[in-house]
Formats: structure tokens, sequence, C-alpha cells
């Protein structure tokens, strides 16, 4: 009988040991790839066009669908042909390079927002301050593997998942 009790403990233990690791995933997607993995396949890819555009992520508004260790392929589109729901990358007028997802479509541009963020942003996104939409994600577990490879992740150009301002 205490064999019994004590295994049904051991099991709801790995039981809520599985979940809460499911749930830390939720927040943050990670994989066993290293960012500088990550960073190299984003890379390989945006070189077959020229035109997209390869951005390291940082901060957590947009969990959780990518957060800090995240790479972005950015492709460039017109403001016109974006809509509700669809991820971009643009400059606010703070000068910094945002990822945030479209909310709405308004007079003066379109408005974005993180998805964990209370409030859209003070800056609309126009066709002078969009750098396109995101493409794919690469999700990684934010360690550089590689001294050399370090060096160009310190290069990258970091996409901001960040509070409104």
């Amino acid at each position: 009988m205490k064999t019994a009790r004590l295994t049904i403990r051991l099991m709801l233990a790995i039981a809520s040991l599985c979940f809460a690791a499911g749930a830390v995933a939720a927040e943050n997607p990670r994989t066993g790839v290293s960012l500088s993995v990550a960073l190299h396949d984003a890379n390989q890819l945006a070189a077959q066009n020229p035109a997209l555009r390869v951005l390291r992520v940082e901060g957590n508004s947009m969990l959780p669908f990518f957060g800090s260790g995240a790479v972005l392929v950015v492709k460039p589109m017109p403001a016109a042909s974006l809509h509700a729901g669809m991820v971009v990358v643009y400059t606010n007028r703070f000068n910094e390079t945002v990822a945030h997802r479209v909310v709405a479509r308004t007079a003066a541009g379109l408005e974005v927002r993180g998805y964990n963020n209370d409030r859209a942003d003070s800056t609309v996104v126009t066709d002078a301050n969009l750098i396109g939409v995101v493409y794919v994600t690469f999700h990684s577990n934010s360690r550089v593997d590689s001294p050399m490879l370090a060096a160009v992740n310190g290069g990258a150009q970091v996409a901001l998942a960040a509070s409104a301002r």
C-alpha cells in the first residue's frame, strides 16, 4: 500500500515537472539549436534572395510566438499589402527596430502592438518606416556555440519585441 502511494506521488511529481517544462516552453519557444546555428540557417535562406534580411530578437512582447533568442527572416512588402494579424518589422520614432503584429489599419497607417502588450505602439507603420513582414522564424536555445559566430551574433541587427513605446 505504501509503495502504491509512493508510486502515485512520484508519477504526479513527474507529471507536474513535465507540465511546468511545457509551460516554460510555451512561453518562449526553444529548440536544441544554438543561436549560432539559427543565424547561420537564416542567413543561408536569406542568401537565396538579396531582398531578405536577418534579424535577431531581443524581448518577450511577442511570446508565445517568438522571444529572445529567435531569429527572423524579414521580407520587404508594401504597407498597403499588410493586414491585421501579420507580424511586421519597422523602425519606431526612437530609431529602434521593432517586431510587432498589425492590429488595425488607420488613416495614419498601421497600428501595431506586441502580443503581450496592453496598448499599441506610439509609432504607426507606413511605407516610410516599414522594413518588412516576418517571413520565417528560427527558434534557438539562445546560446552561441562558436567563438567565430559569436562575433557575427554580436553584429547581427536586433529587432525588439518589447513594451510599447
